[in-house]
């Protein structure tokens, strides 16, 4: 994975989590003024997971950070070609599965907490996550994406 953070298509999506995060939420993904190039690297390298999926009829994630992708044990390339029901294991995915209707239906959730799965089976909880819908700069729906600080293997 050559900083991936670098190419055009993961500053462009960078900007628009941060764009469609403050739209949804009134709070800035993270505090300060970087370049566009300068918020894709800050927020790969961060400490906290971020993730979204795309729009597909069974959605596929299309964005990790450096600490989603060793939580989940992949690579960017595996990341990237996974349906996102899978992170979650079968009896939580009706779950799961509300809460994104409910993100679509306000535009964001926080405080969520929800257990997942990594690639070698282990689970973990997230907590304090939030969770919002993902819109262009012309206000068309692109998918959603989760934040969350905190996780704990169970």
């Amino acid at each position: 994975m050559e900083k991936v953070w670098r190419t055009g298509w993961v500053v462009a999506h960078t900007q628009m989590l941060a764009n469609s995060f403050r739209h949804f939420t009134g709070h800035d993904l993270m505090a300060g003024h970087f370049s566009e190039t300068e918020l894709a690297q800050k927020i790969f390298e961060a400490p906290w997971v971020i993730v979204s999926h795309g729009i597909e009829a069974d959605p596929i994630l299309n964005y990790g950070n450096q600490a989603a992708l060793a939580l989940w044990e992949m690579s960017w390339e595996e990341f990237t070609n996974t349906p996102s029901r899978l992170t979650a294991e079968m009896p939580n995915r009706e779950e799961r599965a509300r809460v994104l209707e409910a993100v679509t239906r306000r535009g964001f959730i926080d405080h969520y907490t929800g257990v997942r799965i990594s690639k070698s089976g282990r689970r973990f909880e997230i907590l304090h996550a939030t969770v919002w819908n993902l819109v262009s700069a012309t206000g068309q729906p692109c998918g959603q994406a989760a934040m969350f600080p905190e996780w704990q293997f169970i």
